[in-house]
């Protein structure tokens, strides 16, 4: 393949990730205006955010499938198509349910984009250049989320709700007629077998424990609803990851958890999203609620951190390319752990730059872990399990994301009540609670820190 033909591949599939990631971040400062304009509350209204991510993250399993069922171009136009139809819907829904509706199947195309991006770049890019392939994908993760919520708010205080979606539609519609007219078809089609209870296990599976983890922030990690529905869904991923080995042609293949260094690296990928995620709720909340700036203020701390995320993935990508992984890996973990033990000593008085540096440094090094591991996790498949280990990562990652912003919350609630209980005052222990909830995340990172020493710098598999 040419590399006009690639860079014209990877542009289209680039752009459709970025409108796919931009969208989830999008109506969370349009929330207030979307419950005043459609009538809902905010127990209601959250189900926006909560319906997209659980359909996205059970979407994200069955791409596996997919992708060896169909053509690359058959995939991607389905997948966009859907994004699309969804984001038509979502912006002239005149109720409620509609919006809902628009919603569940935006994340229906949005789910398949990420991996589907991921396995055409390993295709398309020989090995020694798959690093810095991957550092383009880093950057579109990164970038996407650091400018939606500004510019969402920005749409939405001089237009309506509404006017998002009506940004994403062009987009969308142009990404789909170029992959209609111009993806070629790089995968490697396989006789699959549709294995209904495998759907099922996978979607109550997944589905459960994301709906559990995203719940346990409002209800608390003790609650009923919680527990049940955390419980019912380990049970049953237990049960599918146990049929998956039984099966001739698996639905999800997690043999590919068998090879050594991609279990290593997905792992210590799962731990990069826990320390990246939580701390995107942890900082605003801190920020906005106990030392009283603006919305702007909180989106503004963030901003150049993401933006030096993903200028650093392109080169963390290159150097990977040039020095493999596990130096990368070990440096970044140890930033992750210092920042955070940093972070653990906010206080009343802390200057509002020093946060803002201290997130930048931390975004810094969570670049140098992310993209480099995942390359070097996929670098270690045969090319025909690629398919299937962007779809077992990816659904880790995500499923990782929500236990770690659940995990951090709940710290951070219970030692905030029980500094109130002692007496202390409510921001001083809301604090106090923010605070360990950054000391958990370098205790998680240092798992990372550890994980990283057994990251080898294999040649990656040519079968």
């Amino acid at each position: 393949m040419s590399d006009k033909r690639r860079r014209l591949i990877v542009s289209i599939l680039l752009v459709s990730a970025f409108v796919a990631i931009l969208n989830q971040t999008l109506l969370n400062v349009a929330l207030p205006e979307i419950m005043e304009s459609l009538g809902v509350n905010a127990t209601k209204a959250q189900w926006l955010m909560t319906g997209f991510m659980l359909v996205n993250g059970i979407m994200i399993p069955t791409t596996a499938f997919l992708m060896d069922k169909f053509s690359t171009r058959f995939l991607f136009v389905f997948a966009m198509g859907m994004f699309s139809v969804g984001t038509i819907i979502a912006a002239f829904a005149p109720v409620f349910e509609v919006l809902l509706l628009a919603r569940i199947i935006q994340a229906m195309g949005a789910g398949i984009i990420m991996p589907l991006m991921q396995y055409v770049l390993f295709s398309v890019y020989p090995p020694e250049r798959r690093g810095s392939a991957m550092g383009l994908a880093g950057l579109v993760i990164s970038f996407a989320p650091a400018i939606g919520p500004s510019m969402a708010g920005f749409l939405v205080d001089e237009y309506t709700w509404r006017s998002p979606f009506y940004i994403i539609i062009p987009i969308s519609l142009t990404s789909l007629v170029f992959g209609y007219l111009k993806l070629e078809d790089v995968s490697d089609k396989d006789e699959v077998y549709l294995d209904i209870l495998s759907i099922i296990m996978s979607t109550i599976g997944f589905g459960s424990i994301l709906y559990g983890f995203s719940m346990a922030g409002t209800l608390g990690i003790q609650s009923v609803t919680v527990i049940i529905s955390i419980l019912l869904g380990v049970i049953v991923l237990a049960l599918f990851f146990i049929r998956q080995l039984k099966l001739e042609h698996p639905f999800l293949n997690v043999r590919v958890l068998k090879y050594p260094l991609f279990f290593i690296t997905t792992l210590a990928g799962m731990i990069c999203m826990m320390s990246m995620i939580g701390p995107q709720l942890l900082l605003p909340m801190y920020i906005q609620d106990i030392r009283g700036y603006s919305a702007l203020h909180s989106g503004l701390v963030l901003l150049p951190g993401a933006i030096l995320m993903g200028l650093m993935s392109v080169v963390t990508g290159r150097l990977y390319d040039k020095y493999g992984a596990k130096w990368l890996s070990l440096i970044g973990f140890s930033l992750i752990v210092l920042t955070s033990i940093m972070l653990g000593m906010l206080s009343e008085s802390t200057s509002y730059y020093y946060v803002m540096v201290m997130y930048t440094v931390r975004a810094f090094a969570v670049a140098m872990v992310n993209m480099p591991i995942a390359t070097a996790g996929l670098n270690s498949l045969p090319r025909v399990l690629i398919s299937h280990g962007t779809a077992v990562a990816n659904a880790l990652r995500t499923v990782a994301g929500s236990i770690g912003t659940a995990l951090l919350v709940t710290i951070m609630s219970l030692v905030a009540l029980n500094e109130q209980q002692a007496g202390t005052h409510m921001k001083h222990s809301m604090i106090v609670g923010i605070d360990y909830a950054f000391y958990t995340a370098a205790i998680i990172a240092f798992i990372g820190l550890v994980l990283s020493w057994f990251i080898k710098n294999e040649k990656p598999n040519l079968n």
